[in-house]
């Protein structure tokens, strides 16, 4: 009667039979429960009906007797037909399972504990079960119940999640894709980068022959960037399954694949076209702040549709007499990304080095604000070296920074840095004709700065006026056929046949430092 009951009416019923045990009523109870919210029924006319407190009485009378499963399924009905989770009943079921704890199976202690997280933090019983899941996860044996307690549990306890992971990667071969998409989206959003477990589901992952679902697509690479993990071959299969599908996307999902592949600093010129044109087909469709989460990840990826004139139209048409909406974050990202990809335009140079623009900008210490104001010096150095017509203004002095020879921390040098302090020297024959880890002016570090003269012979740098820095040492000007060299190092994704082209920044350092009339030996 209770498994096949489809009405609230017949459980209550159950009430009254003469062989009513304490199981039977818990039985009811948590069947009265699922009904109430399936058919969303009205629980304060239940609760005061006296047949489910004849029901609540028995189990209270005798809960000893109640098995196990029943009594866990108590814990969640109780609250969900609206009985105070401070009240006699509730309290008495949650001691009753806290004595039982230990002998709960493993698989009730994960149910119990994902729906104690559901109602929060506060309550007496959910530290305990932590606990007791923290000495048995050896037990752990089924990938449902690890994805589970890894996406809505194991953030409450730091020693519990790192023996899931341990699990996790255990059963990596045993994960379907969607469990896989479910286990990488709990530690993207928890920002648990564990190398060895992301590489086992990568590869597993690939292993999967059939073709993945849009919705795992999208999410895989949510996760993947999130988590900033560069596997090229699950990029490339992501891209490449993504693009059939490019049409079919919103634009909110579109401008979220574009920017996750920008972070990700992974181009894939086919689906970056799709992209493109996609955003030529549904201008309209697509918000302003979608077209600026496009534009800026084709600039971090340093890329050009073969539609360029007409795409960049388009985004000049949209955007203009839309700068004022803009946030000053973004509309610096937006100037930015036109400069990396030459498109910008004096009006928009003009606006963001404006006094009034940059004054939204003072006493702002956020991490937001520092990469703006970089941004603005690689903006006002393309205003200065790349836009002849350009009148101004111009950032103030005081803002420009740049200086030589940084004194830094030499215990923070990669190995290259400290290789290059020590060969340069040698290779020059004097430790005074080199500057080392300079900033400048133009918002580009480089981590070594040299003069030659005609015959390729070292000149003292400090002699000569440094334009690129902000107090120049010298006041000399190089000699006829002298020629200023700069040593740059590359942070280059090692997977990246095309190094240091698909990045925007590189693309703009190199154009900047050559137009200011450096040679560039890169590293």
């Amino acid at each position: 009667l209770i498994q096949g009951a489809s009405d609230p009416q017949e459980l209550l019923q159950v009430s009254r039979g003469p062989a009513l045990s304490s199981n039977l009523a818990a039985l009811a109870i948590a069947r009265l429960a699922r009904l109430t919210c399936e058919q969303h029924l009205d629980t304060e006319s239940i609760r005061r009906d006296p047949r489910f407190q004849q029901l609540l009485d028995t189990v209270d009378a005798q809960i000893s007797q109640v098995w196990n499963t029943p009594l866990v399924q108590l814990v969640r009905s109780l609250p969900a037909l609206g009985l105070a989770r401070g009240g006699r009943q509730v309290r008495s079921v949650e001691q009753e399972v806290l004595w039982r704890l230990r002998r709960l199976p493993l698989r009730q202690l994960a149910h119990l504990a994902e729906h104690l997280v559901g109602q929060g933090r506060d309550s007496l019983l959910l530290p305990e079960v932590l606990r007791k899941l923290e000495l048995r996860w050896t037990e752990l044996d089924g990938t449902r119940t690890v994805v589970t307690l890894v996406a809505k549990v194991g953030h409450l306890s730091p020693a519990l999640m790192e023996r899931l992971e341990d699990k996790a990667l255990e059963l990596a071969e045993q994960f379907d894709p969607d469990e896989i998409r479910r286990l990488l989206l709990a530690l993207a959003l928890q920002q648990r980068r564990c190398v060895p477990l992301l590489r086992a589901l990568s590869y597993h992952l690939l292993q999967k022959p059939a073709e993945l679902p849009l919705p795992v697509l999208t999410d895989l690479l949510f996760a993947y960037s999130k988590l900033s993990f560069q596997q090229p071959q699950v990029l490339h299969r992501l891209a490449l399954e993504l693009q059939p599908h490019v049409g079919t996307l919103s634009p909110a999902q579109v401008s979220r694949c574009a920017r996750s592949f920008a972070s990700l600093r992974w181009l894939s010129r086919p689906l970056a076209e799709g992209i493109a044109q996609y955003s030529l087909d549904n201008t309209q469709n697509l918000s302003i702040t979608h077209l600026c989460g496009i534009l800026v990840s084709f600039a971090r990826l340093n890329f050009r549709p073969s539609s360029s004139e007409e795409f960049f139209t388009m985004i000049q048409e949209q955007l203009q007499g839309q700068e004022q909406q803009l946030d000053v974050h973004l509309l610096t990202d937006v100037v930015w990304s036109l400069c990396v990809l030459q498109q910008a335009r004096p009006p928009h140079l003009r606006q963001v080095l404006s006094p009034e623009f940059l004054s939204r900008l003072q006493g702002d210490t956020s991490p937001r604000a520092q990469s703006s104001w970089l941004k603005l010096l690689h903006i006002n150095a393309t205003a200065r070296l790349e836009a002849p017509g350009y009148q101004g203004p111009f950032l103030p002095p005081e803002v420009l920074g740049g200086s030589g020879d940084r004194d830094k921390d030499k215990d923070k040098a990669t190995p290259l840095q400290r290789g290059l302090r020590e060969a340069l020297p040698g290779v020059l024959g004097s430790p005074d004709l080199a500057r080392y880890d300079v900033s400048t002016v133009y918002g580009w570090d480089m981590d070594a700065e040299v003069v030659l003269d005609s015959d390729n012979k070292a000149l003292p740098v400090r002699d000569f006026a440094a334009p690129h820095l902000s107090h120049s040492e010298g006041t000399k000007l190089l000699p006829p056929g002298a020629k200023r060299v700069a040593v740059l190092r590359w942070e280059l994704p090692q997977f990246s046949s095309r190094g240091r082209e698909l990045l925007g920044r590189g693309s703009m350092a190199r154009r900047h430092l050559r137009a200011a009339g450096f040679l560039l030996v890169e590293v």
